[in-house]
């Protein structure tokens, strides 16, 4: 969650140097390092259980599902995002140790409050410039509510999940019902 940019360039090797021995988390967008926010407890539920749901599902697969410690590296725009789940499966992402993926399949953004409008707007704009990127989801804490956005030959273009439906993550190939994702989110109606 984005807080305040710092008034200065830093530079990448400065910031993954940083990076390594920083007690909070930060993102990095063109020059600027951003400092994350603790989440609250229904983004972390609503992320544990879309990352087991994933990684369930694609546990014969080659692909790897990973949480909000892993950076995301968006090389044209010169950026690293902490998405809540990321999916790569590519293998030049499997080979390596590095504390980033360079080849998202699939990103995940649990919203809140403070990064709503971000998320949806500069950061899916950054996103797109990923080749390998599939799919964009944005899940909503407030209410039980999934945004896809999927990239196809025409642009991207998206689909929105309520209470009582099915989201599929096409990307992947997983249909999983909302009220699944949403399960034991405190602060919310049980969904039918």
């Amino acid at each position: 969650m984005v807080v305040s940019p710092t008034p200065f360039y830093i530079s990448q090797e400065d910031y993954l140097e940083g990076e390594e021995v920083s007690p909070i988390k930060h993102e990095y967008r063109r020059g600027h390092v951003y400092a994350m926010v603790g989440a609250k407890k229904p983004h972390g539920v609503l992320a544990s259980n879309i990352c087991r749901l994933l990684g369930n599902h694609l546990e014969d697969s080659p692909c790897i599902v990973l949480l909000s410690d892993t950076k995301v590296r968006l090389e044209e725009m010169d950026c690293y995002y902490y998405p809540d789940v990321v999916v790569t499966c590519d293998e030049r992402d499997l080979s390596t140790t590095d504390e980033f993926v360079r080849f998202p399949k699939l990103v995940i953004e649990v919203l809140s409050k403070s990064t709503a409008t971000f998320d949806r707007g500069d950061k899916f704009a950054d996103y797109q410039t990923s080749p390998e990127l599939e799919e964009y989801v944005l899940v909503s804490q407030t209410e039980p509510k999934v945004e896809c956005f999927r990239k196809t030959e025409a642009g991207w273009i998206s689909q929105t999940y309520g209470a009582t439906e099915t989201v599929h993550f096409a990307s992947v190939g997983l249909s999983v019902a909302i009220a699944t994702i949403y399960h034991k989110v405190p602060g919310l109606p049980s969904i039918p």
